[in-house]
């Protein structure tokens, strides 16, 4: 199959290779040149485990390019991706400007095309626009509107939400739990079904629906998850008022196989690209039909909260002052696996940190990069863990890294001027820190040291 996809950020990359990777013919497209040019080169501009040499495998075979030549792309295309971004504000309303301006470039595309105006056109033929981006319901229907004024060609809608989790995006996309395929017409979704064929053969299913179910979907399923890790979170602190130890707590109460144990463990509170914008997108869409979102208020609430329950832990640990304290703090990227801090707890507290008068050195294997885009001069960043700690009044870990997980501890007390560490993963066992003489602080489980 002949593939457009509009977009080279983390979505369209990943689709792209994927599909290409599958036999496909994929065009990747982009306004912007100078990535364009690194992707031809067979550069990779995001950082994903296995992308680039996925990336450059297609690439050498000819099935998988890259251009900024719009126009061509979506002529010669039998489905089109939407794959750019829709950023939202701090109220969670979606920026679609990028989606109908695609929009709109495809129906012109369309329209100055060669060929037959429709009407002889089976439907099994008619160009598929795919909107992969997550958009508010409704939008599919905007877009489909934006292309029909500009072109009497036919073409036909489709939802496709995607499941992709940074770090494990490849996996995601090869071995899906399942693929979710909105249409106003059967035949579409039996195209599309052909197309995900290859990725389910282990038998998850690829679920064909109508196009609002299917833009509702992806905002239920990280509505519900973001919803877990609040629940554990707001758990915790219960369990550090009542002396309990929310690592016993969270094993019983996981034990429970109506529960389960995924996306039910404490710590600073979810990050990244998706929750955080999801769930408020959820409250907007709610706003804007005049129903009430109280449960999914209360979890984007209670995340943002427990990043400043850590804050106060450090603040009250100086006796309320931190200025002139210097922090090291491991791990800058939402979470493992990824050089994503947007919405990290990381750059939250520092941010704080350093308007109160703090210093930061920080250290973290892949964000480095990114974190100076968003922090800039403003924090030392250290070249390995161990260097970050050199002088420090205490540790913050904000990022649960592999190589984090068993540091020599006698080496980390010997390197900071303090022994605390304020842990907002739950790396450690306290008993043990406690052992090499660290002051320890935990998420859900009291002081130790």
């Amino acid at each position: 199959m002949k593939l457009a996809i509009v977009g080279t950020g983390y979505v369209g990359l990943v689709t792209g290779t994927c599909l290409a990777n599958t036999g496909n013919h994929v065009t990747c497209v982009d306004i912007d040149a100078g990535k364009i040019q690194t992707l031809r080169e067979g550069g990779c501009p995001i950082y994903e485990p296995g992308l680039e040499e996925l990336l450059r495998r297609n690439l050498d075979a000819g099935r998988l390019t890259f251009t900024t030549d719009m126009a061509g792309a979506y002529q010669a295309a039998e489905a089109i991706f939407i794959c750019v971004g829709t950023p939202s504000d701090d109220q969670g309303h979606a920026d679609l400007r990028a989606v109908l301006t695609v929009a709109e470039q495809i129906g012109d595309a369309m329209e100055a095309a060669p060929g037959d105006t429709g009407g002889a056109v089976e439907e099994r033929r008619a160009k598929i626009i795919i909107v992969k981006s997550t958009v508010p319901v409704g939008t599919n229907a905007k877009v489909h509107d934006a292309i029909e004024a500009r072109t009497f060609k036919r073409f036909a809608m489709a939802s496709n939400p995607e499941f992709l989790k940074e770090g494990d995006a490849l996996s995601d996309f090869n071995r899906p739990d399942r693929v979710v395929v909105g249409v106003a017409d059967a035949t579409v979704g039996e195209r599309l079904r052909e197309l995900y064929e290859p990725f389910v053969r282990q038998g998850n299913p690829i679920h064909i629906m109508d196009i609002a179910s299917a833009e509702m979907v992806k905002y239920a399923a990280n509505a519900m998850l973001a919803t877990k890790i609040s629940f554990i979170n707001e758990i915790a602190q219960l369990c550090e008022s009542h002396d309990a130890d929310i690592d016993e707590v969270r094993r019983g109460m996981c034990a429970d196989h109506r529960i389960g144990n995924q996306f039910l463990y404490p710590g600073l509170g979810y990050g990244g690209s998706c929750f955080p914008k999801d769930v408020l997108a959820c409250v907007a869409m709610g706003e804007a039909a005049g129903t009430e979102t109280a449960l999914l208020r209360a979890v984007h609430e209670v995340n943002q909260a427990q990043r400043d329950h850590m804050l106060r832990k450090i603040v009250d640990h100086f006796g309320g002052d931190v200025s002139g304290k210097r922090l090291a703090v491991w791990g800058l990227a939402f979470k493992q696996g990824t050089d994503d801090v947007r919405e990290a707890p990381s750059v939250t507290l520092i941010e704080e940190l350093l308007r109160r008068g703090a210093t930061v050195s920080a250290y973290d294997p892949a964000a480095r990069e990114t974190a100076r885009e968003v922090l800039g001069d403003r924090i030392t960043y250290a070249a390995d863990d161990l260097s970050a700690l050199d002088g420090a009044d205490a540790l913050l870990i904000c990022t649960n890294w592999d190589q984090f997980m068993h540091p020599d501890l006698d080496d980390i007390r010997e390197r900071m001027k303090g022994a605390v560490v304020f842990d907002g993963r739950n790396l450690f066992r306290p008993s043990v820190m406690a052992d090499h003489g660290l002051v320890y602080y935990s998420v859900g489980r009291g002081v130790v040291g």
